[in-house]
């Protein structure tokens, strides 16, 4: 199985759930840089994972060690290389999955795509828990990018039916860094009390909620990007669909232009002074594959936590016969909130993979 991914930087993650630690490593950074922690450390508390509100009650501190490629508080250019140590596991929750598949998780293709050889214990190497890797590297290319004046940030679009307001065609940075301080980052505050209700109605009931997150990325200037297999689109798409739970991109409008006239879809282009921008952004901020200069705004779907407490129907890999499933542990009831800072940090591998040589 590979984990690697990349052209103008290289990433690999590595570990599983329950292993002794996870981790990454980055390959082809630039020497000298030297990493704001501070930064990291908050980007990575931002992955709720000591048992806040919205989290699973697995509490793990998720400090990265930084093991190669870092020297004198500076980027040597050559791998760097952090790990994350597992400290908090129940491994025994997982004894009844053994041969029992979980509905609605990877357990089913990787028995048999492993020869039963898979670690089973809380999706092994296919667990969200691997995605605290992905938050650290992506926390380096967001400082890689700042030096660039690009910036990378996103709010609830939607829990459920219950749906925010929208990022302005015209997003600006100050607007995404005041939403990363927020533990519930929404444009419209008034939405919160409805979507809380939602996810702490679906934890009493022993079920879980999904909901959708948009993304903006603003400074990215006109012209990055290929026509096709290095689009913009792609290479974005590409790491948010690595992410466990995601289940649809959409970047601009999306599926909604399909039920515009062109006359309505199409972004005109106007100036002003020696800026050029356009009247609308419904097109994300891509046309062709490549950026226009205005923001890069996408929707994720994130589907209901697979992990619930309600009975279900499943099988015995191992027997063949249908059995109920009831499962143990400590579970999210809805991941939304901790899937923000994981979509923005691939986003910002995918955007400064893209404009590195720039």
């Amino acid at each position: 199985m590979s984990t690697v991914w990349g052209s103008n930087i290289k990433i690999a993650i590595f570990g599983e759930s329950h292993s002794e630690a996870i981790g990454v490593v980055i390959d082809n950074l630039p020497a000298g840089l030297t990493l704001d922690m501070a930064e990291i450390r908050r980007e990575m508390a931002r992955r709720a994972p000591n048992g806040g509100e919205y989290s699973t009650p697995r509490k793990e501190a998720d400090e990265v060690e930084i093991v190669s490629g870092y020297f004198n508080d500076k980027t040597t250019g050559t791998p760097l290389c952090g790990i994350i140590r597992n400290t908090n596991t129940k491994s025994s929750d997982y004894d009844q999955l053994k041969e029992v598949v979980r509905p609605g998780h990877s357990d089913f293709g990787y028995y048999y795509k492993s020869g039963g050889n898979n670690d089973y214990r809380g999706g092994g190497h296919s667990s969200g828990r691997l995605t605290a890797t992905l938050v650290f590297a992506g926390a380096i290319c967001k400082q890689l990018l700042r030096k660039k004046d690009v910036y990378v940030g996103s709010h609830i679009s939607s829990i459920g039916n219950i749906k925010d307001a929208r990022f302005d065609a015209r997003v600006e940075a100050n607007m995404l860094e005041h939403l990363s301080r927020q533990v519930f980052p929404l444009v419209d505050t008034g939405k919160f009390t409805a979507m809380d209700y939602l996810i702490k109605e679906a934890r009493e009931e022993g079920d879980s909620v999904g909901g959708t997150i948009e993304c903006a990325v603003v400074g990215v200037p006109a012209g990055v990007g290929e026509p096709f297999f290095e689009s913009v689109e792609s290479k974005i798409a590409s790491l948010l669909f690595s992410v466990p739970a995601v289940k649809g991109v959409e970047f601009g409008k999306g599926f909604e232009l399909t039920k515009m006239k062109g006359s309505k879809a199409n972004d005109s282009f106007k100036c002003l002074g020696n800026k050029v921008f356009t009247a609308t952004n419904n097109n994300g901020g891509i046309l062709g594959g490549l950026t226009t200069g205005m923001p890069v705004i996408f929707d994720v779907a994130i589907k209901p936590t697979a992990s619930i407490f309600k009975e279900q129907d499943t099988i015995n890999v191992v027997t063949g016969e249908n059995v109920k499933l009831n499962l143990k542990g400590r579970h999210d009831s809805c991941i939304v909130v901790r899937a923000l800072p994981v979509i923005e940090a691939v986003t910002a591998i995918a955007i400064y993979d893209l404009m590195k040589n720039m």
